[in-house]
């Protein structure tokens, strides 16, 4: 049985320390058991249940918006991140998120600024029908598959053997919140409300259809790095017992797992598989070199997964 529900999954010690740890806390008598309403299990989104280049997914969301926006306004044109957006610099906005992991965050100042203006007014129906239609409507630049398809198979499979031993899955994100919601539930399962990530600010503006929330041209939370264990907490209101990653910027939430006397399961999914997806380590320099330190999984994607994503 604990084979038959990770098909996807290449035998040996990586899927051996899912198994062994979920045997652990989900047998009765064992001095590690853990109660189901406690087994919490929280997972990044961009790099750990799907694809984050050439750019995270999102970032194509927003570059329609940007792009629109410098049509209609030439001199946008020479500001970014209006520029990259018009232009399709796509090593542009990919770097913004790889120097934000290494610790330089004066282009991510830059791309937020322009991602407040871009939806500032904006209802939050408008926002998720764009999105999800972008989404279920979009295609992958270099992977030529359907975004809603470029979800990692053996993630999936985790979740769904996660939950078939009584754990509760979440997915905590630097990602946008209303973004993610719109299709968390078709690709792995999770729905909207056990989704946190990041957010702008909302009000609520009164109509004869009950009222609508908008958004303001103002940040809420950036749900990255030290924030994440926050966001967990206020949000869960449970410590994880595992909690998977594959950047920086997760590195908090993974050390949060846990905790004291409880069992943990910290696990880095290690993107080192050129042909079927990518190689790179860009922005997880420090996670990867704490993770062999502490003794946590390591995925490799190359060498643990038999296959990326479904057929």
């Amino acid at each position: 049985m604990q084979n038959n529900m990770l098909p996807s999954w290449n035998e040996g010690p990586t899927k051996q320390a899912i198994i062994k740890f979920v045997e652990q806390v989900t047998s009765a008598g064992s001095v590690q058991f853990v109660a189901p309403e406690e087994r919490v299990a929280v997972f990044d989104n961009d790099g750990t249940l799907w694809s984050e280049k050439p750019m995270p997914i999102e970032l194509g969301f927003i570059l329609e918006r940007l792009a629109t926006m410098a049509k209609t306004d030439a001199a946008l044109r020479d500001r970014q991140p209006w520029k990259a957006a018009y232009e399709k610099d796509y090593h542009w906005l990919g770097d913004v998120i790889t120097k934000h992991y290494k610790g330089d965050d004066s282009e991510v100042k830059v791309l937020v600024g322009g991602i407040l203006k871009a939806f500032e007014g904006m209802s939050m129906d408008t926002y998720s029908e764009g999105a999800e239609a972008f989404l279920r409507g979009g295609q992958h630049p270099t992977l030529k598959r359907g975004l809603t398809a470029c979800g990692y198979q053996p993630m999936v499979e985790l979740l769904r053997y996660l939950e078939h031993h009584g754990f509760i899955t979440f997915i905590v994100s630097g990602g946008d919140r209303d973004f993610m919601r719109t299709v968390t539930q078709d690709i792995y399962g999770i729905p909207p409300e056990r989704v946190v990530g990041s957010s702008n600010a909302l009000c609520y503006e009164e109509n004869a259809d009950g009222g609508s929330l908008v958004y303001r041209a103002q940040p809420e939370v950036f749900d990255d790095g030290p924030v994440k264990p926050v966001r967990i907490w206020s949000r869960i209101g449970r410590r994880p017992i595992m909690a998977v990653g594959n950047s920086n910027g997760d590195t908090q939430m993974l050390q949060f797992a846990g905790g004291g006397s409880r069992p943990a399961l910290p696990m880095l999914i290690l993107h080192d598989d050129k042909d079927r997806e990518f190689d790179y380590t860009g922005g997880a320099e420090h996670v990867i070199d704490l993770a062999k330190t502490r003794g946590w999984p390591i995925v490799s994607m190359k060498n643990d997964w038999k296959t990326v994503f479904a057929a």
